[in-house]
């Protein structure tokens, strides 16, 4: 068998904007509905039409003809909103054909599916029509953004004022109590782990577990019946998607974005041997990526790859994010191990690819926030700060750095006496990483994270050395090993009052770290009030109260709710915080921040400061250079030992008084703000952070 042909440039018909791709799955039309398939090597193609009650009784079987560009299609009134329908697909056995015309199939386009039973699913005609109430999106400007990450099931679940039969669900995610908890906290935009119809995989289900997480997808078009209500789920797939839209409406309604987390890298169909639903039984060789006995190439560790060097196969990816972007008014997508969607034909990545550069381009998909995980597990898989401009990508870098310099950093000081680095080195990720990403993408290109769903909690990053992920059935194999984290003297909990201290304030002092960075922060649900998975960080396949947001907080847990929430408001009132473009030499860059860099005596630091393990204190200065705000200047005290020090305000042109707004060092963050003068001292505790303002 040929191999598909590689994915050609978007002016070049066939091509992945060729209008043979137009109008896949099943258009509704006065005659019915049409269905289209693409298939570049079936022989035949069957409609197959089920009874509304019975998945197991086929009401009629209906042949698709051969059109052009490798699709199918036929038009029937069989196909009408709630008719239950699968295809079968027949074809030439060859080194990665997998065709089986006795397989009841996925239709990839489906809006709505159903299931008789595990790897037993039937697409479902949608309408899918919805009244917006002329509520629009946000569109919440990249500099004043704040992604909040979180499961669509675990934030409500056990929330005390989200009545029971909403726990967990769309509906959940959109009652008053959450809003108000997003709006007070101070977050414009929520990131929900997989929403797209997922399943779980056998060897979790031999074990007794589940793919909570979500990152298993059955389907791009289909939301995961589940986390509707009971209610819709018992009257279908068109109410259940009316839900989904209606907690969209309700959080733009509150002027809160909404972002997936969107997995097109592979699918729930794992490698040969794996289930058979949809797209390896349409056309394997053209949809998953192989060598030419058949044998898959897997860059994402999940037994396949999306092959998006296949032409149908990005625009299946494309016409994906059309639907939820337009249909669903979704603000946002963040892709899982997007570097494999950047895979040409060769399997290289590149930043140019076809596929990337159509999400970029496309009209439809204009003002849309698109976050890469830039990496993946295959040759060349880590991209950061690689993908073209328009993208934003989680940054790895800034991450590790952070936990080194507060945590891992801390530790080995205590044991060598000086710390292995000095503060260079976290400066470049506190002023918006420009060692990662070009001029020309600026510093809003940087997602700034220290915790994901991936990994320990913010909690257990300052109470854990080590991962605890028995309870995942793996011999705690499974999971990340090197974590650079510090448990501050015991492993997990303790009543060690001093070890209970200190590591509430590496806490502040992350937070306050992730919220004052120049970037787009991006804060994981429940670390605002440390919630802790008792040290596991692969908690993927837990959907238990070790993963469900706990929402009974003793009192400082309150107070690090307050220490979030105060950083917050000092973000969005201080423009310094957040500039949009990297400051040039001599040069004056509209919203970019001009960088002043002073050492612990108020001197301009040195180049053997910024080097020096025993230098571990700096003062950073930045001044906005206004262009929609009002001119801002702070300045931010950064002390990473555990010695307190005593640091001298430096004496700066224009700058009469330095208004204390926030310290690290407080249990409760102070109500009535301190003013200084230039050359004043101020002691700072070990490990700890101070923000002032400049008058």
């Amino acid at each position: 068998m040929v191999s598909p042909e590689p994915l050609t440039a978007l002016a070049s018909p066939p091509g992945l904007l060729s209008s043979d791709l137009d109008d896949l799955g099943v258009t509704l039309g006065p005659d019915g509905g049409t269905l289209r398939v693409w298939s570049a090597h079936a022989g035949e193609i069957e409609l197959v039409v089920f009874d509304d009650a019975d998945l197991d009784w086929i009401t009629d079987t209906i042949p698709l003809a051969p059109t052009v560009g490798g699709v199918w299609s036929v038009t029937t009134p069989l196909l009408r909103p709630g008719t239950r329908y699968a295809i079968r697909v027949d074809g030439p056995s060859t080194p990665g054909g997998t065709f089986n015309p006795g397989t009841l199939l996925v239709e990839p386009y489906s809006r709505g599916l159903v299931s008789g039973g595990y790897e037993d699913w039937r697409s479902v005609v949608i309408d899918g029509s919805f009244d917006w109430g002329g509520i629009a999106k946000p569109a919440v400007p990249m500099d004043r953004a704040v992604i909040y990450e979180g499961h669509l099931k675990g934030m409500s679940k056990r929330h005390p004022l989200v009545p029971p039969a909403l726990h967990g669900t769309y509906a959940g995610l959109a009652h008053p109590a959450m809003i108000e908890h997003f709006l007070t906290l101070g977050v414009t935009s929520i990131e929900l782990l997989p929403v797209h119809a997922f399943a779980t995989e056998p060897r979790l289900l031999q074990h007794g577990l589940s793919n909570y997480w979500g990152y298993n997808s059955l389907n791009f078009f289909t939301p995961h019946g589940a986390y509707a209500t009971e209610e819709n789920r018992r009257q279908g797939p068109e109410a259940i998607l009316r839900e989904f839209k209606g907690m969209v409406k309700l959080l733009h309604q509150a002027g809160l974005e909404v972002i997936l987390d969107v997995v097109y890298n592979h699918t729930a169909e794992e490698g040969i041997g794996g289930p058979r639903t949809s797209l390896r039984g349409i056309d394997n060789r053209s949809y998953y990526r192989q060598q030419d006995d058949g044998v898959y190439i897997d860059v994402t560790g999940c037994g396949n790859s999306v092959n998006t060097s296949t032409d149908a196969a990005a625009r299946l990816i494309l016409d994906s994010l059309r639907y939820w972007a337009g249909d669903v008014q979704i603000d946002g997508f963040r892709f899982d191990l997007a570097a494999t969607l950047g895979r040409d034909a060769a399997h290289h990545f590149t930043p140019d690819h076809p596929l990337l550069r159509a999400i970029m381009d496309d009209p439809a998909l204009a003002g849309v926030k698109m976050i890469a995980e830039p990496w993946d597990v295959g040759m060349g898989g880590w991209q950061t700060g690689n993908f073209a401009d328009g993208w934003m990508e989680w940054n790895d870098r800034y991450r590790d750095r952070v936990r080194n310099f507060w945590l891992s950093d801390v530790d080995y000081a205590r044991r060598a006496s000086t710390a292995p680095v000095g503060i260079g080195g976290f400066a470049t990720r506190l002023s918006g990483s420009s060692n990662t990403f070009s001029a020309e993408r600026g510093p809003l290109a940087s997602v700034n994270f220290v915790t994901a769903h991936d990994g320990f909690t913010l909690r257990d990053l300052v109470s854990y050395d080590v991962k605890h992920n028995v309870g995942n059935g793996e011999q705690n194999r499974d999971g990340a090993d090197t974590n650079r984290s510090f448990n501050h003297g015991a492993e997990g909990p303790t009543t060690d009052e001093a070890i209970l201290a200190t590591r509430r304030k590496a806490m502040r002092n992350i937070l306050g770290t992730l919220l004052l960075s120049a970037g787009v922060p991006m804060l994981t649900a429940g670390d605002e009030f440390a919630r802790t998975q008792r040290g596991n960080n692969n908690a993927y396949c837990h959907d238990s109260p070790l993963t469900w947001i706990s929402w009974d907080h003793a009192p400082w847990q309150d107070d690090l709710f307050a220490h979030v929430q105060r950083l917050l408001r000092l973000r969005r009132e201080n423009p310094a915080l957040r500039p949009s473009r990297f400051a040039k030499l001599d040069e004056r860059t509209p919203s970019a921040s001009v960088m002043e860099w002073y050492d612990q005596t108020g001197s301009t630091m040195s180049i053997d400061q910024w080097t020096d393990p025993s230098n571990r204190t700096l003062q950073y200065v930045a001044a906005s250079t206004p262009e929609h705000e009002s001119f801002n200047r702070i300045l931010l005290m950064v002390h990473g030992n555990e010695r307190p020090v005593d640091v001298t305000l430096p004496v700066i042109e224009g700058v009469a008084s330095f208004v204390s707004l926030w310290s690290s060092e407080d249990d409760t963050p102070h109500a009535a703000p301190a003013e200084f003068l230039p050359g004043e001292v101020v002691t700072l505790a070990g490990t700890s952070m101070r923000l002032f303002r400049a008058e």
